[in-house]
């Protein structure tokens, strides 16, 4: 009746994991004759396991990350232009706690999204925060909150997480409204939390992709400020196969970058 009335009392304290924990750690303490510290250590270790578990399963989720991808999954071999040990040490998160960005360049199917993911996977696991969204799906996003008189509680979606990444930037121009709006969120986020941006365009055609030079301009003044740019140069991981069997595959020309200073890039 002892026992069933701790477990109670451990309920409504709000600690249902050592409630379920409670027998078993009595049992244990019991045969390693344990002293009344290490019983109770043992028992809020177990309830802190469960809900560091639970924490990290609630920020996956809430990051919408399409894939979990790792670094570990990753052909730094195949893309020999890329810097494995620059990208070890953004997976230190150092970038983030700094509030920098983190761009990749590069043609499609070089892995920009696999490493930006893999980062975001790296925050979550470490407690922090992410959220992925593409840049299509995010102007619609904005503009249908724009639309309907809700942009400041969508604003909020946006400015949350520890890191916010955008991914597919480049595959559709911008619209002079939609151009702006995104001006509105690089400035929000300006050196009060981390980006991470995929780009199959260089910082040169931001000017053609944004509809708008000066607006582009004012867009990566803010994104470069504090950051990180990786462009990789090399084949479509998807195209691997087909030249291993002999396919014929000519790579995308390198991407031209206007020679501007990145503050805080490797």
């Amino acid at each position: 009746m002892e026992t069933e009335h701790v477990v109670d009392l451990l309920e409504m304290l709000g600690l249902p994991s050592s409630a379920s924990a409670l027998e078993p750690c009595l049992n244990e303490a019991a045969r390693q004759d344990s002293t009344y510290l290490s019983f109770l250590t043992q028992l809020l270790e177990a309830e802190r396991h469960v809900r560091q578990r639970r924490s990290l399963e609630t920020r996956l989720k809430l990051s919408r990350l399409p894939q979990q991808k790792r670094l570990e999954g990753f052909d730094f071999k195949y893309q020999s232009s890329i810097d494995e040990r620059q990208i070890r040490e953004l997976a230190s998160l150092a970038f983030a706690a700094r509030k920098e960005n983190l761009i990749f360049l590069g043609p499609p199917g070089v892995g920009k999204s696999h490493l930006g993911i893999a980062l975001c996977m790296e925050a979550i696991q470490k407690g922090m925060t992410a959220y992925f969204t593409s840049m299509d799906r995010l102007l619609a996003d904005l503009s249908k909150a724009e639309r309907e008189g809700q942009l400041e509680r969508r604003w909020k979606v946006y400015r949350r997480p520890d890191i916010l990444m955008i991914d597919e930037i480049g595959y559709s121009r911008l619209k002079q409204d939609t151009g702006n709006l995104f001006f509105q969120l690089v400035c929000m986020r300006y050196e009060q939390g981390s980006m991470i941006l995929t780009s199959t365009k260089g910082f040169g055609d931001w000017g053609d992709l944004m509809g708008d030079t000066a607006l582009a301009t004012a867009i990566l003044d803010r994104l470069l400020n504090h950051a990180h740019v990786v462009n990789i140069r090399g084949d479509s991981y998807r195209m691997k196969e087909r030249k291993k069997t002999g396919g014929l595959f000519t790579p995308a020309p390198p991407l031209e970058q206007n020679p501007i200073l990145i503050s805080g890039q490797n």
